[in-house]
């Protein structure tokens, strides 16, 4: 991958999907739960949230935390992700696995731009690239 930008944020199942997201990248994850950040207070009932995670392979990194319990949060308007990969084996490696039990809303194929370009939303409803 050349480059991920973004920062997610979640309602509860930030682990989940940081681990999923580590595990189709092949990335390093370090999660911070709000128990974890001593230095401010927070409800008890977010003890188990994320409050910062971070994904790094590389030089790309991607970052997520879950939302305080109880905030807004809407599926589909909590993020923006675009995935550059270095090669089309890698493309093709990335949208299966991160398309694997999702939904495919723009199958691959090569774009009047030049790239090989898809959409899809994984499993968790995440992420589209």
């Amino acid at each position: 991958m050349k480059q991920v930008n973004t920062y997610l944020m979640f309602d509860g199942n930030c682990r989940e999907a940081m681990q999923f997201y580590s595990q189709c990248l092949g990335a390093r994850l370090d999660l911070m739960s709000f128990a974890d950040a001593k230095a401010f207070a927070y409800p008890a009932e977010a003890k188990d949230r994320v409050i910062h995670a971070k994904l790094t392979k590389g030089t790309v990194f991607l970052m997520a935390s879950d939302t305080m319990p109880g905030m807004p949060w809407q599926q589909g308007t909590n993020f923006s992700i675009s995935i550059d990969c270095e090669s089309a084996e890698e493309i093709e490696r990335l949208f299966g696995a991160l398309g694997e039990k999702g939904t495919v809303t723009m199958p691959l194929s090569d774009a009047f731009w030049g790239a090989r370009f898809g959409m899809l939303k994984d499993r968790l409803g995440s992420i589209g690239c």
